[in-house]
């Protein structure tokens, strides 16, 4: 089984950054992919971005924040990030990192279904 602990959520206003980290432990090795979820009240949680473990470390961005959120690695430190710029009311939600040990296809990468390991969530709000 794979931890994770999120952090780096906190309070901006529209316009603003921030950047989340999810660092990992325990069975880190059996990870194929890392992905950030979403979730605000009333609403279904939504995928937000994902990253494979391979040498590419392919990226994959839901249409609602791609171009403005971008997804890391740092394979050193076991750690996800996701930068968040140019943020807009609708971004506030809990922001959640997944891991998945399953192969996954491309599709796949942004389906909360394929991932076993969840962290508690950090709290975003973007507000004038």
């Amino acid at each position: 089984q794979v931890q994770l602990v999120e952090s780096g959520g906190g309070f901006v206003q529209p316009g603003g950054s921030l950047t989340l980290s999810c660092v990992a432990a325990g069975r880190t090795r059996d990870v194929f992919a890392t992905a950030w979820f979403r979730q605000s009240p009333g609403k279904q949680r939504e995928a937000v971005a994902g990253i494979l473990n391979g040498r590419n470390q392919q990226k994959y961005y839901s249409s609602s924040v791609r171009g403005r959120f971008t997804i890391s690695r740092d394979s050193a430190k076991n750690t996800v990030s996701l930068e968040m710029t140019g943020l807009k009311v609708e971004d506030s939600a809990v922001y959640y990192c997944a891991t998945g040990t399953r192969s996954m296809t491309i599709a796949g990468v942004l389906e909360a279904e394929n991932y076993d390991s969840w962290g508690q969530g950090t709290q975003v709000t973007v507000s004038s």
